[in-house]
């Protein structure tokens, strides 16, 4: 089917008003690198990602879900299909008892827009990612974390879909987290809400505080002036990744516009003109430069898509 034709049909016979065509997915990621997505489409409901699965699925068109995009590396060739952005938004909170909250976020739901969400209403235990600048279908998938926090440690139950449109409920077990990883990133399903279960305090000024203190500490040692998706590499299981490629002497080497940020080893930043390749190419020399130094293999945080 042609791109026209996956067009056509998304505007006329679904009524999605947010769609694009060769739309630069440089748009649509933290990194801003990427080539184009043939269809680029706003889901801003359950039914209409039913409806999207169930048209590329009787046309075979590939489809690719993203959220926020901030872990998201896109080749410069783009991607094939429909790319369809999670952006159902909707927070449900029920306080159970005095100390203890129940909230309900949609993926498309940002980490900050939730954070401040729930300082207002006294609710804590989420502070540690207030500053992830990702939504809740994304760190769920990955089990993000920071300060000492994971979603595995707050997550009660999450709905998905399946590529057939089936729903599903998944318990915190049956999602399988583990450093950096859970049972989304393994199967096909897509995150379409999550349960978490969190902590009421008598105020809101310690939540703050907290929150500030985490932002603090994320724009002192990571660097915020240039885009990037975050940390590129997982941390290993008896080794500082970051240390490993300092101690390598890459801090700040750089590979057309990627560079190893001065600021953190650990990240990978587009100084202004960044290419994909640039970034898998400056990725590769570094694995090489820490296996032939350290003997360790390092792995990939960022998920990289198209081709």
């Amino acid at each position: 089917m042609q791109k026209d034709e996956i067009y056509n049909y998304c505007t006329e016979n679904l009524g999605i008003t947010d769609v694009k065509m060769d739309e630069p997915m440089s748009n649509h990621t933290s990194f801003k690198i990427g080539g184009t997505a043939d269809i680029f489409v706003k889901a801003d409901s359950v039914e209409i990602l039913k409806s999207l699965l169930e048209f590329a699925k009787s046309n075979d068109i590939d489809v690719t879900i993203i959220g926020n995009g901030s872990n998201l590396l896109v080749k410069d060739n783009g991607i094939r299909g429909i790319v369809i952005k999670l952006d159902f938004k909707d927070i449900k909170i029920e306080k159970l008892d005095d100390k203890r909250a129940k909230v309900i976020a949609e993926a498309g739901v940002t980490l900050g827009m939730l954070a401040q969400r729930l300082v207002k209403e006294n609710i804590s235990g989420f502070e540690f990612a207030a500053a992830i600048p990702g939504s809740i279908g994304g760190a769920v998938r990955m089990n993000a974390g920071a300060y000492g926090g994971e979603f595995k440690d707050i997550v009660v139950k999450t709905k998905c879909m399946d590529e057939d449109g089936n729903i599903k409920v998944l318990t915190n077990e049956e999602q399988k987290f583990s450093y950096r990883h859970s049972i989304f990133a393994e199967e096909k399903l897509i995150i379409l809400e999550t349960e978490l279960l969190l902590n009421i305090e008598d105020n809101s000024d310690e939540i703050r505080r907290r929150m500030a203190e985490y932002l603090e500490s994320r724009k002192a040692k990571q660097p915020l002036n240039y885009p990037s998706a975050g940390s590129t590499f997982k941390r290993g299981a008896d080794f500082i990744t970051a240390k490993l490629i300092d101690d390598c002497g890459l801090k700040g080497f750089s590979i057309g516009g990627a560079q190893v940020s001065e600021v953190h080893a650990g990240f990978v930043v587009n100084t202004g003109n960044a290419t994909a390749e640039d970034v898998l190419n400056l990725v590769n020399h570094v694995k090489e430069k820490v296996f032939e130094k350290f003997g360790k293999e390092i792995e990939l945080e960022i998920e990289v898509l198209g081709e």
